[in-house]
């Protein structure tokens, strides 16, 4: 059971950070795992909430510090195997039939990207377990290019330990004021999404204005 404190504070956050420590307290370490897995499935759940809260919950005596770790790097190959496996039965043929209905995406841009990844996916599912949102989105393409499991697992596993062990360390050591490490991380995935959404109205505004923008695409 979690100090009082730890209690006062789970009600007075209530939401995501609730949900995470009633987890937690219902199924110790897996419980932190569990949602781990979850927020990669689904990304809008912040790792930068649920991480430093699993370093505090180990901090108060419910969960060793080690399996805190442990669990929730276990997680995070869950979640991001399935997600490996929904690109793997997507495939190639069902992502180019999509993207051949979709307006400003050409077939030749999602070539482009298979040869990119084909060249840069080992540094691309390891350096993005470290980004958000594409912490999860990396796993897709990971499957649609069939890169071998043996690579992927290893490449998330190490990718999510550094990420995770940061975040849940920062929370056992800063004890109550774990929403600290929170705070910082939601300035740095303020800054991600909006250099992500500066990136696609470039492409947009690129694909508009472009010469025969009008004309089928290749």
């Amino acid at each position: 059971m979690l100090l009082a404190a730890s209690d006062d504070s789970a009600e007075e956050l209530g939401g995501i950070a609730g949900w995470a420590t009633d987890m937690m307290e219902a199924l110790g370490a897996p419980g932190a795992g569990a949602a781990i897995a979850l927020e990669n499935l689904f990304p809008p759940l912040p790792s930068e909430v649920i991480l430093p809260l699993a370093g505090f919950t180990a901090s108060q005596g419910n969960m060793s510090l080690w399996a805190a770790l442990v669990w929730t790097t276990i997680g995070s190959v869950v979640g991001a195997m399935a997600l490996y496996w929904v690109g793997a039965l997507l495939g190639r043929d069902r992502l180019i039939a999509v993207a051949a209905k979709l307006p400003l995406v050409k077939i030749s841009d999602i070539e482009k990207t298979e040869a990119w990844f084909a060249k840069h996916g080992a540094k691309a599912v390891f350096f993005g377990r470290m980004i958000p949102i594409f912490r999860s989105l990396i796993s897709v393409p990971a499957g649609v290019e069939k890169m071998r499991v043996s690579t992927f697992l290893l490449l998330t596993t190490l990718g999510s330990a550094i990420w995770n062990s940061l975040f849940v360390l920062a929370g056992y050591r800063l004890g109550e004021d774990w929403e600290r490490v929170s705070e910082l991380v939601s300035v740095y995935s303020r800054v991600v999404l909006v250099v992500v959404a500066l990136a696609l109205l470039a492409f947009i505004a690129f694909r508009v204005t472009r010469p025969g923008a009008g004309k089928r695409r290749a």
